[in-house]
């Protein structure tokens, strides 16, 4: 073959090579499922991606006017709120002040304490265990064949109906503790003076002092909300997991269900997130002794109780479009994957009676209808799943006088805004936001 042929025929053999070893390629890779939208952001945060620009709407001007109306009548410095449709984000805004004193306005990309909301979360980890075959809800917690066996636990158990406590119990507020010594979640000054320790108890000295209380009822005879019940939780998936609670919340629950930008609170304003709203306390409001007995006098939300002690009974903070994400993974809806069974999700959601909590939601009715409310100095947060599949959740940087209460006004306010409003909704999914499209 002659020198001229073989130069005209090499660019033409250099082709072809390539084409045999990219075609194969590009042709397995268009055979695999596309992943879920969330999964393919390698941990970017929604929040980062959204702002109040994206849900300001001509047709909605009239609906905000009333939550701004709603947050002035109740002295409220600023709250964000997120509506997801069919696991669609549909509308995130902030409203006021996230800072008053810096004068930065509230955003959705804001994360904020979400209070109880917390349980919810710490009841998916506990199902996601159990879907992994570490525990099952009929495990005891205490004794020898408990989960929390360890000495320091057992050795402080006079009462042997402690020893039937089972994690069910524990989610469904039915483990026979009460708070008629105080909630001792919130009292850990008194409980430094009653037990005479050096400083603020950690979890494991807690739960002993806790333990040598007599219960107020048998285990799974009754009920009576316990966020002490809760922080057993998180300890209990701490000794299953092998790793902290706030790691493996992370890793096997959060980030799987596309909520890259949550996290424990901590106590104070100079110990926040740098994108973390600033709390305020309700007009009236007294100073507190500090939750360490320090000997100063702070502002309840911040030092009066030790929230980031909370764990999973009350201590993340997020945004509500992250928290919109969460519950599309828990909810069995088939547009965003769920990151537990179908079975686990009807055991989170089945309905018994009015007298009965539901694992990790505060309700959940027989039409479809879950509510999770949260309350701390400082902050209200309410998430409420509606049967057509719309989800409301508003969060608070202000507490109110009414305390818990103030939910009740809250849910008000969605039925109002849906009746008037959900029809003018646009139809778009802002959870794509963080995948760049």
């Amino acid at each position: 073959m002659s020198r001229k042929k073989l130069i005209i025929l090499y660019p033409i053999l250099i082709c072809a090579v390539l084409a045999a070893i990219i075609l194969p390629l590009s042709s397995s890779s268009k055979d695999k499922p596309m992943p879920d939208t969330m999964e393919t952001t390698a941990g970017v945060s929604l929040n980062e991606s959204i702002d109040n620009v994206m849900s300001d709407i001509p047709e909605l001007e009239k609906m905000d006017s009333r939550i701004e109306n709603f947050l002035k009548k109740w002295e409220i410095k600023g709250a964000s709120l997120s509506i997801m449709r069919n696991d669609s984000l549909l509308y995130a805004k902030g409203y006021g002040y996230a800072d008053e004193a810096l004068g930065e306005k509230m955003s959705p990309g804001h994360i904020l304490r979400m209070a109880s909301v917390s349980k919810l979360i710490t009841a998916a980890g506990i199902m996601v265990l159990q879907e992994k075959g570490k525990l099952s809800l009929r495990d005891t917690v205490f004794g020898e064949r408990g989960i929390l066996n360890d000495s320091i636990y057992t050795s402080a158990i006079r009462e042997k109906a402690k020893f039937d406590i089972t994690v069910e119990d524990l989610l469904r507020h039915k483990a026979g503790f009460t708070n008629s010594r105080g909630d001792p979640m919130f009292s850990t000054q008194d409980i430094i003076r009653q037990f005479r320790l050096d400083c603020a108890p950690d979890h494991e000295t807690l739960v002993r002092c806790v333990l040598t209380r007599p219960l107020g009822y048998k285990p799974g005879t009754w009920q009576r909300y316990s966020n002490f019940g809760y922080l057993l939780l998180s300890m209990i998936i701490e000794k299953v997991s092998g790793t902290s609670y706030e790691n493996f919340i992370q890793e096997n629950v959060l980030h799987p269900a596309g909520c890259f930008d949550m996290h424990l609170a901590n106590n104070y304003y100079e110990e926040k997130y740098p994108n973390e709203v600033r709390y305020y306390m309700h007009e009236g409001s007294e100073l507190h002794e500090e939750y360490n007995l320090s000997g100063r006098m702070v502002e309840r939300c911040y030092g009066a109780n030790d929230i980031h002690g909370l764990s999973g009974a009350g201590a993340w903070c997020g945004s509500p479009s992250e928290l919109c994400r969460f519950v599309a993974s828990i909810d069995g809806r088939p547009e965003v994957r769920d990151i537990i069974s179908e079975e686990s999700i009807a055991a989170m959601t089945e309905y018994f009676d009015p007298e009965t909590f539901s694992l990790g939601w505060n309700d959940t009715k027989p039409d479809g209808e879950w509510t999770r409310t949260g309350t701390l100095g400082g902050t209200s947060a309410l998430v409420k799943y509606f049967p057509d599949g719309e989800c409301w959740v508003m969060i608070t940087n202000t507490s109110t006088w009414k305390g818990p209460g103030f939910t009740k006004y809250t849910e008000a306010l969605f039925r109002q805004c849906r009746e008037l409003y959900s029809g003018y909704l646009p139809a778009k999914d802002l959870f794509s936001c963080s995948c760049g499209s």
